[in-house]
């Protein structure tokens, strides 16, 4: 992309237009330091009017010299010089930093969507331990010793991991804890209790409640626990308080029918438990309504992920617990780092449900996860129904109305179609009048 597209696209994550060179531009450079990189362009002002600036054989050493001092980790930015409408524009070139959190003045900076925000204790914390390769459940428990684990629930996971193993494990418990680190120096780690605790944990609570309205409470229950049995406890509390139904299908069994998909359900809970921030002095949170299953867990997303792009499967799965996340794969609790949110989404459209709702609020991220319909008057467990299955189609036309912005690869990569899948189910909607296309292939949108 030349200069001129830059400067009609605008600001972006990646792309901080600035009039002059001042402290703003090594700010924004930190902030690129700390996410995915990006660029300065010095000699553009914010509505991206080209006003020029006046370079000289000696102004640009005086440039990377200031940025090197005023920040920690040095910043030495590629710096290009560029023509927009006959001036000349500085173009400051950043990197995302292997060693993080970068610094200007003291200060820490990320760049989220087009501006730079502060960064939090708890963000600067997280970035360092991105740096160092680990994470906070990877450090000893000074709390609490191998007196507080329970032996037993070690055996349990060893033979949940044996169950999907081609070689199976055959160390003894104390080994098992060795091996992955979640017991050395003596001491266990603060994954270790979390995984393996013998009583309950406050910080590890999980509030559940079933709401008849916003303010009427008609069921509550706090979970706490190992976080294994956590995940099914869960699952219990919420098939309480959600119908099934029994389907008819012409097979000799029948099949049952829940308001919601479980495998969605527990994806989404598993998802809660390994990425929580258990340093934070919040609960997680699931309120189940008449219409819909609101699940809220402290910890926001990690630096450089966005709603947009966990949508879009354009990130890189960072986990804010390793030791944890990597104890659930091992025991199959997790199929592959990164495809929980599509295989979520794939679910909900699958049972004919409406997209689920991903948010980042307060302190932490929630999934709200909707009915089809919502019923009135006496409700039935059992209600004989007509399999039906969701059309490839009828999931497209879903994603669009909730999204009409999304790209033929954004399509493909969220229904697992091929491409030639999609550009067939595009073809025939347009044809039959269901779905237009407004504008061109990049900027347009699609109306339904």
């Amino acid at each position: 992309m030349n200069l001129e597209e830059i400067i009609r696209s605008g600001e972006s994550e990646t792309v901080e237009f600035k009039e002059s060179f001042n402290d703003a531009v090594i700010e924004a450079l930190s902030a690129f330091a700390n996410a995915s990189g990006g660029t300065v362009f010095v000699g553009i002002a914010d509505d991206g009017t080209v006003k020029g600036i006046s370079v000289s054989q000696k102004i640009i050493p005086q440039w990377l010299n200031e940025i090197k001092t005023k920040t920690d980790f040095a910043i030495v930015p590629i710096v290009e010089i560029e023509s927009a409408d006959g001036k000349l524009v500085a173009c400051f070139k950043v990197p995302e930093y292997p060693v993080k959190p970068v610094a200007f003045r003291g200060r820490y900076y990320l760049r989220h969507k087009n501006s730079n925000h502060l960064m939090t204790t708890d963000e600067v914390a997280n970035q360092h331990l991105q740096t160092l390769n680990t994470s906070w459940d990877y450090y000893l428990d000074r709390e609490h010793t191998l007196d507080h684990i329970s032996l037993e629930k070690v055996e349990q996971f060893i033979d949940r991991a044996n169950a999907h193993r081609k070689n199976p494990i055959k160390d003894d418990p104390i080994t098992v804890l060795k091996k992955h680190n979640l017991m050395r120096d003596g001491g266990i780690t603060f994954g270790c209790y979390l995984l393996f605790n013998k009583e309950e944990y406050l910080l590890s609570d999980i509030n559940a409640g079933l709401f008849q309205s916003e303010t009427i409470i008609k069921d509550g229950v706090v979970i706490s626990g190992d976080l294994f049995q956590e995940i099914d406890d869960v699952l219990t509390f919420i098939t309480k308080h959600i119908n099934k139904e029994f389907i008819i299908t012409g097979k000799p069994e029948r099949e049952d029918r829940w308001d919601y998909p479980l495998d969605a359900l527990r994806e989404i809970v598993i998802n809660m438990i390994v990425h929580r921030d258990y340093r934070s002095p919040s609960n997680s949170i699931i309120k189940i309504f008449p219409d819909r299953i609101e699940l809220y867990n402290p910890g926001k997303l990690m630096p450089g992920v966005t709603v947009d792009r966990l949508l879009k499967g354009d990130y890189l799965s960072v986990m804010r617990n390793k030791q944890i996340a990597r104890i659930f794969k091992e025991a199959n609790e997790i199929e592959q780092y990164g495809s929980g949110i599509k295989r979520i989404i794939n679910s909900c459209l699958a049972y004919n449900l409406p997209h689920p709702k991903f948010e980042e609020i307060a302190v932490g991220v929630m999934v709200t996860v909707f009915k089809a319909t919502q019923k009135t008057g006496v409700e039935t467990k059992v209600k004989p129904v007509v399999k039906t299955k969701v059309k490839t189609s009828e999931a497209i036309l879903s994603l669009l109305k909730e999204n009409p912005s999304l790209t033929r690869e954004e399509l493909a990569m969220q229904l697992n179609l091929t491409m030639s899948g999609i550009d067939w189910n595009l073809n025939k909607l347009k044809k039959e009048g269901r779905l237009k296309r407004i504008g061109p292939d990049k900027g347009g949108y699609w109306e339904v």
